[in-house]
């Protein structure tokens, strides 16, 4: 059995429930930095951390729920391509539009 993981709510990737600490600042600046230097009509606003209940008195918290909300919240920060409308993250759809020709 694998170890328990947490998707990132910023990237959509799993961690350890250990290292997400650690990774979220991290990956939150990076996305902030990736962000800045977008053309203004891409640039998203800041993504929110999802927030989950504790489930239970000893305040566990539901990892399917929490790893669910962290994936669409990931999901939600993918942008459609205008021509053929698969979804990219912002700074790749850059690079995408360049070949992307309409049917």
């Amino acid at each position: 059995r694998r170890p328990p993981a947490v998707i990132c709510y910023i990237c959509g990737r799993e961690y350890g429930t250990k290292s997400i600490s650690i990774h979220e600042p991290q990956c939150l600046e990076k996305w902030h930095r990736e962000n800045d230097m977008l053309p203004k009509h891409l640039r998203r606003p800041e993504p929110k951390k999802p927030e989950v209940s504790p489930i239970q008195a000893k305040g566990f918290y539901d990892l399917g729920s929490l790893n669910e909300a962290a994936w669409i919240s990931a999901q939600n920060q993918l942008v459609p391509c205008d021509i053929c409308g698969r979804t990219f993250l912002p700074d790749r759809l850059i690079v995408h539009q360049r070949s992307c020709k309409p049917k």
